[in-house]
């Protein structure tokens, strides 16, 4: 049975991958780059924007759904090591879970919550927003990469069974 759900979840991680990475992909070539060429509260309030807007049940479901699949494949991996493939779907898994979930959770998502506090037309925030710019972009860019060679490691799996 495990032999048949196999490349369903191969399947599954690389759609899921691919999605996130275009997603992130979006923000890192022009979204950032366009909210922060407006005015510095006019930015910030979109940012705002979107940031609340994207918590909703189909983007968590690609996200979170895309980390299950992937944590599951890890654990494959290792149960089949001696597989030629187990590798890569070892390596496309760690670089969705660490380089998409982990940046996630440990840069972009407290950027965002620091900006939510923010009134966009105190005069401070025009700092902070520099600074939100910057760093948050750099990571976007991290997640970016890692989730776009996670699909690759996982279309290149399912070219190879």
């Amino acid at each position: 049975m495990i032999e048949n759900l196999f490349p369903i979840l191969i399947f599954t991680a690389s759609l899921g991958s691919g999605l996130i990475a275009g997603l992130f992909f979006a923000f890192s070539a022009f979204v950032m780059k366009a909210l922060y060429r407006l005015p510095p509260e006019q930015g910030i309030s979109a940012m705002q924007s979107i940031n609340s807007v994207v918590l909703n049940r189909l983007f968590f479901t690609v996200f979170m759904g895309t980390s299950l699949v992937c944590f599951l494949l890890v654990i494959i991996s290792l149960l089949n090591w001696q597989e030629p493939i187990a590798i890569y779907i070892f390596v496309g898994s760690l670089f969705y879970l660490l380089g998409s979930l982990l940046v996630t959770a440990v840069y972009n998502v407290p950027l965002n919550d620091a900006l939510t506090n923010v009134i966009a037309t105190d005069a401070e925030s025009l700092e902070l927003w520099k600074e939100y710019y910057l760093k948050w972009t750099s990571w976007n860019h991290v997640r970016t990469i890692s989730s776009l060679a996670s699909s690759a490691l996982f279309v290149f799996v399912l070219w190879r069974i």
